[in-house]
């Protein structure tokens, strides 16, 4: 009788040790899973920053180019002293216009070089002091006369959003969205088969048809974060 006391006691004191570890295991794992879990968290998390310098401008306008073209791509546009330069050479297809620091919101864009005498002679005029509407007038003119050529398929990719704030690592702008421009002037409906309003967000469409700026929309869905 007594060794079977003895041995009931045995049994509970290793029950509770087992017990005792498994509990100690568990909150051990479970505090190293909540202690990686913010450590992740916190990696995600950069603060962004605000475009305060030329090289600011430089590295996030070269997102609204292809990510193979955008070491050799030509950046223009204004500088932080307000001048407009020529930011970065390049000697491939494109040329990448700068955001301009004194305006609100963030807009860079990329065209190939073919749409180079096209978009100079927009800035002229601009500094001309012309309107929207006379630039639109002029170059349709121009266009029409020979003086100005738009060559057919040439791109334009937009890279815009509401905030101008970066990260420092990837350079992306936040909330910033690209869009494609496919120029085909003159072109319309009819001739491309494409509407004149997307049927859906991310579908392309066919905008100022019959015109010079007549031109291909295509708008991506958002990146999912």
């Amino acid at each position: 009788m007594k060794h079977i006391i003895i041995a009931f006691i045995f049994t509970g004191i290793l029950m509770s040790c087992n017990s005792s570890d498994k509990k100690n295991t568990t909150t051990e794992n479970s505090s190293e899973m909540e202690t990686t879990e913010k450590r992740t968290s916190n990696d995600s998390i950069r603060e962004l920053k605000s475009i305060v310098t030329d090289a600011d401008l430089i590295a996030t306008a070269l997102l609204s180019a292809p990510e193979e073209s955008r070491s050799e791509s030509k950046v223009i546009g204004y500088n932080m002293k307000g001048e407009f330069v020529t930011l970065k050479e390049g000697n491939n297809e494109f040329i990448i216009l700068a955001d301009d620091p004194n305006k609100s919101g963030f807009s860079a864009a990329c065209y190939h070089k073919d749409l180079e005498p096209f978009m100079a002679r927009g800035r002229a005029l601009k500094a001309e002091g012309k309107t929207p509407q006379d630039i639109f007038e002029i170059r349709e003119e121009e266009m029409k006369s020979g003086a100005l050529k738009i060559t057919t398929g040439a791109t334009l990719h937009i890279y815009s959003g509401a905030k101008t704030a970066f990260d420092p690592e990837t350079f992306k702008v936040d909330g910033a969205k690209l869009r494609y421009v496919v120029y085909m002037p003159f072109a319309t409906s009819e001739s491309t088969g494409l509407p004149e309003a997307p049927a859906a967000s991310n579908h392309p469409w066919i905008m100022n048809p019959g015109t010079h700026r007549a031109h291909i929309m295509i708008s991506p869905l958002p990146e999912e974060k």
